[in-house]
């Protein structure tokens, strides 16, 4: 699928006969920036960085429980053209934590309270056109109790961790200002596969000192091929914004069909002054409906589909939160290939890129807000103060406007483990709710709670973190609450928003034995185990609407202490490096995944105790045989998860060979070599 910008497209115009083109500009603002830390102040400790950057790649990734929270300074100057002026100028980050603050030419510009989603400031009046302009920019990631997020189990990165773009456009233009939105909006309504109406909402804005009168156009393209096209003209007085409505109807539209089929229609709304082309925006426009029964789960287009997720952070070993879009793209493969078909982006709003991607490739999307509880440590998620409630309703609206038109998502959340003792939250998660649905009333909102309480029952979905088996109790103790608390409440939407436990793939075991969560031993098998008893739960479970591992990758946590080093949740089926997919993932890619595989398990336990072994390969091909040592120990049929075992194998003293073979056309071998 060919990849569509969400904004900010650069467009190249040709000139016509009968056609003048203006032309949006973006400007990408990542290289060569000095960098200090606030207490930095001698004028020598300026260091050059490129972004994305943070200043905690190194100190939260090594266990450092008081990396820095602090102010970091960044300036850039940058050359104004002359032939900018009587245009806009606008400055967009995709994305700084916590809060930020701009300065232009040492005067400040705006501020920015939230360190996940995009903002954008104007600059047209703060330049100064035909000589260089300086750029600072001070972003604060210390913990401030109006903004979101208070705590949470992962590293709150400080810096411009994210691409910065110069963007220029006409007076009048299609608004990037409406909270660092697309500034148009495709609102699905009355979707099936016989038809489909779309509300267009395009939002112009028009800094002249006269009224305008401008063409709107929006044009819906099938690749190449025109579908339909309107225009509309728009008067839009000076100084000010004016809305554009212009509806569709589509016969037989091809749906965006999840990993099936995720197909997307490209838009192109575009803006003219007579014969001068002033502003132009492209967007992905995905048809699907979907609804979730609280029996029988979720339903894509009128087809039941399980969802078969994972969580997501947005870290990773070495460069932190600074990703680069490759980064995104190898996260993408790695979960396709595994057969994820939806993703929790926890806890906050993540990267353009990813949303993307998740269109592209077919993802259900769950999308939330840094709305997060303190899970099992101290302090709280939610102070009732009125400027902590109102950065929480920007961030939400933050969330919406951004990502309105990207079809892979499905579901708003609105909080995770957040508490109802002391400062209750209950009512402020309500008004989350209901400007929820003002902002987008075609999704459905979610949470993902990790107790009982009023809060579970406020959005039209609701999930819980659970954790049978890693911490306390056993993998068993999780169908029984779900067949409880599904009978209790039989009208309520169940999900599983996290389940996980830890595993190093240092960390091998002979026998099979529970560990203690916060310990320095964190064996991959106890991991292995865990999943295929709580996958085996769902899996006999349609009423759950969704399910969620907790984590696809490591990630970095300051405060960590266990698993094979300080500093990292170790619950992610692949290495914080990605060089390392763990067992527990290919049992998932066994059973998600009809790409005919097989995995011999426990490969990294290369040095076995004990003289009997049991041996496992997952496998989605019927069944397979076992060799050690090029002998033979018989072919075995996979059971209803994929699992193949064969038990109480003898060992030779030394090295054994351990092949195991499916027998498909072409043969799939895996194995490994293991000393007694």
């Amino acid at each position: 699928m060919k990849s569509f910008s969400f904004l900010l497209l650069v467009t190249a115009f040709s000139l016509t006969a009968t056609t003048t083109f203006a032309q949006r500009q973006d400007i990408l603002l990542n290289d060569n920036w000095n960098f200090r830390m606030n207490y930095q102040v001698e004028n020598s400790s300026w260091s050059r960085v490129d972004l994305p950057h943070t200043w905690n790649a190194q100190d939260a990734l090594s266990g450092k429980i008081d990396y820095q929270r602090n102010i970091g300074n960044y300036v850039k100057n940058i050359f104004v053209k002359p032939e900018w002026q009587g245009k806009r100028l606008f400055l967009r980050f995709e994305g700084a934590n916590t809060v930020t603050n701009l300065f232009i030419n040492k005067k400040h510009v705006g501020e920015h309270r939230g360190g996940y989603a995009a903002f954008i400031f104007e600059i047209t009046d703060q330049v100064k056109y035909g000589v260089n302009n300086e750029i600072l920019v001070r972003v604060n990631n210390s913990v401030q109790l109006d903004v979101m997020p208070l705590v949470g189990d992962f590293n709150f990165y400080g810096g411009i961790y994210r691409d910065v773009h110069l963007l220029i456009t006409e007076k009048i233009c299609i608004t990037p200002l409406d909270f660092a939105s697309p500034g148009v909006y495709f609102s699905q309504k009355n979707v099936s596969a016989a038809n489909a109406d779309i509300d267009a909402k395009v939002i112009l804005s028009n800094s002249d000192n006269a009224d305008k009168t401008v063409n709107v156009t929006v044009k819906i393209f099938d690749k190449d091929r025109l579908v339909q096209s309107q225009k509309q003209s728009v008067t839009v007085n000076k100084n000010s914004n004016k809305e554009a409505l212009l509806q569709f109807s589509i016969k037989n539209p091809h749906l965006w069909n999840g990993r099936k089929d995720p197909f997307m229609y490209r838009v192109e709304t575009s803006v003219e002054d007579g014969s001068l082309a002033l502003d132009k925006v492209v967007q992905p426009l995905g048809l699907r409906f979907y609804h979730v029964d609280a029996n029988k789960g979720f339903f894509l287009n009128g087809s039941h589909l399980p969802l078969r997720g994972v969580c997501r952070h947005q870290d990773r070993a070495e460069i932190g939160n600074a990703l680069h879009p490759e980064h995104h793209q190898e996260d993408m493969d790695i979960m396709a290939e595994m057969g994820v078909n939806s993703i929790r982006l926890a806890h906050y709003h993540q990267s353009k890129k990813i949303y993307d991607l998740s269109d592209e490739t077919g993802m259900v999307i769950w999308a939330e807000i840094p709305f997060v509880g303190p899970g099992g440590y101290a302090d709280k998620g939610f102070v009732d103060l009125v400027a902590f409630k109102e950065n929480g309703k920007l961030q939400l609206k933050e969330l919406i406007r951004q990502n309105y038109n990207h079809p892979s998502i499905c579901f708003w959340g609105l909080f995770n483990e957040i508490k109802e003792q002391g400062d209750n939250p209950v009512e402020f998660v309500k008004e989350l709710n209901v400007l929820a649905h003002q902002e987008d009333p075609t999704r459905s909102t979610t949470a993902a709670s990790n107790q009982g309480g009023d809060l579970n029952f406020i959005s039209d979905l609701i999930a819980w973190n659970r954790y049978d088996g890693w911490y306390g109790g056993t993998p068993a103790n999780l169908g029984k609450w779900l067949d409880d608390t599904h009978q209790r409440y039989p009208q309520l939407k169940i999900g599983i928003s996290e389940y996980g436990a830890g595993a190093s793939i240092y960390h091998q075991q002979d026998s099979l034995k529970q560990t203690t969560p916060v310990s320095w031993w964190h064996p991959e098998n106890w991991q292995t185990y865990y999943h295929i008893e709580n996958w085996r739960t769902f899996a006999q479970r349609p009423f759950v609407w969704g399910t969620y591992i907790w984590n696809m990758f490591d990630f970095g946590a300051g405060h960590r202490h266990e698993g094979d080093r300080p500093g990292i949740n170790d619950k992610g089926l692949v290495t914080f490096n990605r060089k390392v997919k763990k067992d527990a993932f290919y049992f998932y890619k066994a059973n998600w995944n009809s790409e005919p595989m097989i995995y011999l398990a426990e490969k990294r336990n290369t040095r076995r105790q004990n003289p009997l072994q049991n041996f496992m390969a997952f496998t989605n091909t019927g069944g397979a045989e076992l060799f050690i040592n090029g002998k033979s120990y018989g072919k075995k049929k996979a059971d209803e998860l994929n699992m193949v075992k064969w038990e109480n194998i003898s060992l030779e003293k030394g090295d054994n060979k351990i092949e195991v073979v499916s027998g498909g056309k072409p043969l799939l071998r895996d194995g490994c070599v293991v000393k007694y």
